[in-house]
């Protein structure tokens, strides 16, 4: 196992360097002067140039990459434009914020879309497996903020149950939670119940019946735990898409987040901090699918020694095989 991770950390190396590749091009591709906004309109333009030079926009555009490289190797995502701070360090302040309403809305979207994707599986073509799909689409059809405003309309604005804006206490991550985690709820309502409709029609399925056991029994023992190494890819992937559509929740709810962040420094045109944070979420996202990748192991243990001994790319593409092949079972 130890050797596999160490596999799989390696392959993150080109991820991150391609990563950083595409955000430092499209910055530079950018239209507009980052000068303009941290100088006034009467600057003379000995104080252009010299605050060019001290933001090392003096340099061609290699030179600049090679610099970045360098200090994001050793740490260093570069300092905020605005406020004079290290990025990494105003990215670790705001970082638990972000991960509590990520990992709750990842918990939200489980804790519903899971049994609604077994009930529905379970009761294939009745009423109540199309009103989960109608459901499921509705909710996968509605965006992020505008689920949000909705929310706080009807709990702040009418009921006064919930605060509306900002951090005042944990009940303030609770509409940015359901504003996250509702909109992702068809996507493991579907993955469940395509999963589930493939496991249940398996042989031991009808052997644990012979058996006599019974269904609660065989959905949660047997159909569930085999059906969960898709949904637990499908986790793995929300985890990151939530990370990234938190930006617009955490506006829309002025929560302090790593979103807002990096929403403010692209309004303020701030590309340390623009870099930075997508570099940031980028490393955060794999992190997690190398975690999702290694669970694998200890929800199906058939998969040990396929994993020990493969290559870091074969488990993913496995993944995908069964999921195109649950996909054609529906």
């Amino acid at each position: 196992m130890l050797k596999y991770m160490i596999k799989r950390v390696l392959f993150l190396i080109p991820i991150m360097l391609g990563v950083m590749v595409i955000v430092f091009f499209i910055r530079a591709i950018t239209p507009g002067d980052p000068i303009d906004n941290l100088l006034t309109e009467d600057a003379t333009e000995e104080q252009r140039q010299e605050l060019r030079e001290e933001l090392g926009l003096d340099k061609s555009l290699p030179e600049q990459f090679v610099v970045y490289v360098k200090d994001v190797v050793t740490g260093d995502l570069g300092t905020s434009y605005t406020t004079k701070q290290p990025v990494l360090d105003e990215l670790m302040t705001r970082l638990p914020v972000s991960m509590i309403v990520c990992f709750g809305a990842v918990f939200i979207g489980v804790i519903i879309g899971v049994p609604l994707g077994t009930i529905s599986a379970l009761k294939q073509y009745s009423w109540t497996d199309s009103i989960i799909r109608i459901v499921s689409m509705i909710a996968a059809a509605t965006p992020q903020f505008c689920l949000g405003l909705v929310l706080i309309m009807i709990f702040s604005v009418k009921l006064h149950w919930l605060p509306s804006v900002g951090l005042t206490g944990p009940a303030s991550f609770i509409l940015p939670m359901a504003s996250v985690g509702l909109t992702s709820l068809a996507q493991y309502t579907r993955i469940t119940r395509s999963s589930m409709l493939e496991v249940i029609r398996q042989d031991y399925i009808r052997t644990a019946r012979a058996k006599g056991q019974t269904e609660g029994a065989i959905t949660v023992r047997h159909a569930l735990r085999n059906a969960f190494i898709p949904i637990m890819a499908q986790i793995g992937n929300q985890v990151g898409h939530q990370l990234g559509g938190a930006l617009i929740v955490e506006t829309v709810f002025g929560m302090p987040g790593i979103g807002k962040y990096i929403g403010d420094a692209i309004t303020a045109r701030n590309f340390p901090a623009i870099q930075g944070g997508v570099l940031f979420l980028a490393f955060i996202f794999t992190l997690v699918n190398l975690l999702v990748d290694v669970s694998f192991v200890f929800i199906n243990p058939r998969l040990k020694s396929s994993v020990l001994h493969s290559r870091p790319g074969k488990l993913s593409r496995w993944l995908k095989g069964r999921k195109q092949k649950i996909q054609a079972a529906v």
